[in-house]
């Protein structure tokens, strides 16, 4: 059982993510890769057949054991925040202190087995070793990940589209009130189905929700109490899953035709909007003032491209299942 305990100030700070975390995707389908749901076992055949003819063998047989299925894998893997590039993601894994990379390594080989020589050498920091890990990140995601990426959005976007509406038509408590069978909210604690027993006091930081389309079985978060809270949630899915290889857009679609589409700042607007903003930090992004930002926000929930929530003095908008979709040329 995961506890999850709030503040007052916490119940009004839940953000929910408008797409899955590219990071979580990756180690999570790596979990999938080893001993898949049933829902998975298509996908398991062809990226392991594309993992091989691409020569990634080893490289695979590495990621799986810094994430192991059964037992603790290091955070580090999953940044906090919610990141959508998977350069921005192995930037952020790549930038990770050597004190925690000790700490986390030495944690991870007291619990699993695995290939000694490579754990010492990422747990010194040690630069050749960082760039293949880094290098071994980005061909996994290049090979197995991406050409079923947009049809992994779509999924994901009709959970979010739901949680939005219920946050945004009734609140967070409702939200949190609604994730599922294997989530109960008995205020001020969010009781979680776990594998383990683990507390989490937020304690004013409040809680980002990150759907997932390869998540296992039940919601997963942060082995560190001390990181900045998120707990990621499966996805409603299908018995089956029949993913078809090379639907993804054509590269460069998102920086040309969505821009064409909508306009340069609209079009930057959505891609920020992954998770609720307030119209303040729109602006600022958007190098523009406050009004002009709420008027490009307006145009974009008109369109249903975003949804926008108040809380208190404040709003924030987030983006919807259709907006993701547009961003990704789905």
């Amino acid at each position: 059982m995961l506890s999850i305990r709030f503040t007052d100030a916490d119940v009004g700070r839940v953000r929910l993510a408008a797409e899955p975390d590219v990071m979580w995707e990756t180690i999570l389908s790596l979990h999938q890769l080893a001993r898949p749901d049933v829902y998975f076992a298509p996908w398991k055949r062809l990226a392991r057949r594309a993992l091989a003819d691409a020569g990634m063998g080893r490289d695979g047989h590495l990621l799986t054991a810094l994430a192991p299925i059964s037992s603790y894998f290091p955070d580090f893997l999953t940044p906090p925040g919610h990141i959508t590039s998977i350069e921005g993601g192995i930037d952020a894994v790549l930038s990770t202190g050597k004190k925690r990379l000790r700490a986390e390594i030495t944690r991870l080989a007291e619990s699993s087995p695995g290939p000694r020589a490579w754990f010492d050498d990422i747990a010194a920091g040690r630069p050749r070793a960082l760039r293949r890990l880094g290098g071994a990140l980005r061909r996994y995601h290049d090979v197995a990940l991406a050409p079923y990426a947009p049809a992994a959005a779509a999924v994901a976007g009709r959970d979010v589209n739901r949680h939005a509406r219920r946050i945004a038509e009734q609140g967070s408590e409702a939200l949190l009130d609604g994730l599922g069978p294997q989530l109960r909210w008995r205020p001020p604690v969010l009781e979680v189905d776990y594998p383990v027993a683990q507390s989490l006091e937020l304690d004013g930081r409040g809680l980002l929700l990150v759907p997932s389309f390869f998540c296992h079985n039940h919601p997963i978060a942060l082995a560190d109490p001390g990181l900045p809270p998120v707990l990621v949630l499966p996805v409603a899915r299908g018995p089956l899953w029949i993913p078809r290889p090379g639907a993804a857009p054509p590269r460069g679609f998102e920086a040309a035709g969505l821009d064409e589409l909508i306009g340069p700042t609209r079009a930057a607007a959505l891609r920020f909007l992954d998770t609720g903003h307030s119209t303040t930090e729109l602006a600022a992004r958007l190098c523009t003032s406050v009004s002009t930002a709420s008027r490009h926000a307006g145009a974009l929930r008109r369109a249903g491209l975003v949804v926008t929530v108040r809380l208190g003095a404040s709003v924030l908008h987030t983006r919807t299942a259709l907006g993701t979709g547009l961003v990704h040329g789905i």
